[in-house]
C-alpha cells in the first residue's frame, strides 16, 4: 500500500454508501491506486475512494461534485442496485497533541493519518451500512411472518392460502441468501496483517458501530426466520397429505360402490 497521499486539513468527511448487492471491480483501471484489496484510489486534490465488492463505496474527503462523479463512474458496475441507499457518515479530526479516540457520536480523532488509517475506517463504515440494510430486510420479513405465528398460537392453525405461505417462505429464503452471502462482518480488514498497530483503532471502531453485537443479533433473527420457513413448509406438507388422504378415501369409497352395485341390485 502506497503512502503518497495528500491529507486535507481540518475535518475530513467520510461517507459510506451501499449502492448494490455487488460492485464489479475487475479490470477497474484508475490513476493513483493505493490498494487493490479493497480497491482504493486517490481522487481529486486530496480525496480517496474505497470500493468494496459487496456493494459499498466509501468516499473520503471529496466535495459533493466529486462524489457525484464517482457514483456516476460506478453505475455500470453495479449488480442489483439498492433502493433506497443506506448511508453512514463520519468525520475525522487530526490532532497531533491528542491520543487516538472515538467519542460516542463524535468525530474520529487521530494523532496522525495514513492511507492505512483511512482503509481501516472505510472497512468499519462499509460493514455498518451493510448491517443496516440487512437489519431492515430481516425486520421486514419478521413483520410479515408475525401474523402466521399469531394465528398458530391463537387458533392452532393458519387460515392463509398455499400461495401466501409459499410467498413468505420465498421471502425468508431470499433474505437468508442475501444476508449470509454478502459480507462476513467478523472478518478483520487485510491491512491489519501488516499493520498490527491499527488493531486498537479497528477495535474502537467495532465498539462505536457495534458491529459484533449487530451481527450476532442478525444471526439470531436469521435462525428464527429459518425455523419459521421450516414450520410453514411443514404446514403445506401436512395440508397436502391431508388432501391426498381424503382423495384416496373417496376413490376407495367410489370403487366399493361400483363393485357392490351389482350385488345390491
Amino acid at each position: 500500500m502506497t503512502n503518497n497521499l495528500q491529507v486535507p486539513e481540518g475535518r475530513i468527511r467520510v461517507r459510506a454508501l451501499l449502492l448494490s448487492d455487488r460492485i464489479d471491480t475487475s479490470n477497474f483501471e484508475r490513476y493513483g491506486v493505493i490498494s487493490t484489496v479493497p480497491l482504493t484510489y486517490k481522487y481529486g486534490k486530496a480525496g480517496m475512494v474505497t470500493v468494496f465488492r459487496y456493494g459499498v463505496v466509501v468516499l473520503i474527503g471529496l466535495t459533493p461534485a466529486e462524489e457525484d462523479e464517482v457514483l456516476r463512474s460506478l453505475s455500470n458496475r453495479l449488480t442489483r442496485p439498492v433502493t433506497p441507499r443506506e448511508e453512514e457518515i463520519a468525520h475525522i479530526v487530526i490532532a497531533p497533541d491528542k491520543d487516538d479516540q472515538i467519542l460516542p457520536g463524535g468525530p474520529i480523532t487521530l494523532k496522525s493519518i495514513t492511507p492505512e488509517h483511512l482503509v481501516v475506517i472505510a472497512d468499519a463504515l462499509s460493514k455498518s451500512v451493510v448491517l443496516a440494510r440487512d437489519e431492515r430486510e430481516v425486520s421486514a420479513v419478521l413483520e410479515l411472518v408475525e401474523p402466521f405465528a399469531r394465528q398458530l398460537a391463537e387458533k392452532g392453525r393458519t387460515t392463509s392460502g398455499r400461495r401466501a405461505i409459499l410467498k413468505h417462505i420465498g421471502n425468508a429464503l431470499l433474505v437468508q441468501h442475501r444476508v449470509s452471502g454478502r459480507v462476513a462482518v467478523a472478518e478483520k480488514p487485510d491491512v491489519l496483517w501488516d499493520r498490527y498497530d491499527m488493531e486498537r483503532l479497528y477495535a474502537r471502531l467495532e465498539d462505536e458501530y457495534e458491529l459484533k453485537e449487530r451481527a450476532e443479533a442478525l444471526t439470531r433473527k436469521l435462525a428464527v426466520i429459518a425455523e419459521t420457513a421450516e414450520v410453514l413448509t411443514d404446514i403445506i406438507d401436512t395440508r397436502r397429505s391431508f388432501r391426498l388422504e381424503v382423495i384416496i378415501v373417496i376413490l376407495i369409497a367410489v370403487e366399493l360402490l361400483v363393485a357392490g352395485y351389482p350385488i345390491l341390485r
